[in-house]
């Protein structure tokens, strides 16, 4: 810490453990909404250089140690990846709270792990996603039993300010939610990147594919999401007979690409399931 910072962990009212892009995101959307003063988060990251840049650009108190970082803390954030977790456990053991809460966003990483290797039972397990750093995220969490009332309102509290939270009674859902709206926006990047790329190769300018692909994508969510209809119907509604969108379907068939999509979930929740073994 710096010499500002001497002994200021112990007053903090978020401990955030990993300043990557989503431990910043958590961090910025707490000060942003008014949720958190700057002056109460305390973010800490092996990283120098990054916590020279959360420190100037976020306001918040920074260190490099795990164990000073969640010092009293009444809510500490696991934003590190899974990979790294067994590490970080090392010298969180024995150092967390009975009252404390441990938020993890690690993937893969189960309650059971986060108990044994933390030792501390009022634990919630959240699976967000990149768009939470707009506040048009997807949150999906549940909790263990030792968290009480007023530690889950604060876990929505703070998730809302992603964007949209959903809890979730099982934990298994948790590890299906990194599949699909956890992995999902790279999946979505990837179709939008390869619809521009389409508008492109028929003559369309870059700048102007992209304009548009955008937008028919927020549209149609938008749509989807409102008119309740399956999305088979709304396919349906705009495939005229030997028409254009026909004729497109046709070939995204023909080229897999409904396979594919399934295949990209199924794929990813595997991997999220061996994630957890791994930590």
């Amino acid at each position: 810490m710096s010499a500002r910072q001497e002994g200021a962990a112990a007053d903090k009212a978020y401990c955030i453990i990993g300043g990557g892009v989503m431990g910043e995101a958590i961090g910025r959307s707490l000060i942003s909404t008014g949720t958190a003063s700057a002056s109460a988060i305390i973010i800490c990251d092996i990283d120098a250089k990054r916590r020279s840049y959360l420190e100037s650009d976020l306001g918040v108190t920074v260190t490099g140690e795990h164990a000073e970082a969640c010092q009293a803390a009444p809510v500490v954030v696991l934003a590190v990846k899974p990979q790294d977790f067994r590490t970080i456990s090392n010298s969180l053991q024995g150092r967390i709270l009975p009252e404390q809460l441990v938020l993890s966003i690690m993937a893969g990483v189960n309650v059971g792990t986060l108990r044994n290797q933390l030792g501390h039972r009022a634990l919630v397990r959240v699976m967000p996603n990149t768009p939470a750093q707009i506040g048009k995220g997807m949150a999906v969490w549940t909790a263990t039993p030792e968290v009480n009332d007023e530690q889950r309102a604060t876990v929505r509290r703070i998730l809302q300010t992603l964007g949209i939270e959903l809890y979730v009674p099982d934990e298994r859902y948790i590890d299906m939610a990194t599949a699909v709206s956890g992995s999902g926006p790279g999946f979505f990047f990837l179709i939008l990147e390869a619809m521009i790329d389409g508008a492109v190769q028929i003559g369309m300018r870059r700048e102007l594919a992209a304009e548009m692909v955008y937008q028919t994508a927020l549209g149609s969510a938008a749509f989807a999401q409102q008119s309740k209809l399956h999305t088979a119907v709304l396919r349906d509604q705009v495939t005229s007979p030997g028409g254009t969108t026909a004729e497109g379907i046709r070939a995204m068939e023909q080229q897999g690409v409904r396979a594919g999509i399934i295949e990209a979930i199924v794929a990813a929740y595997e991997r999220t399931l061996e994630l957890g073994q791994e930590a």
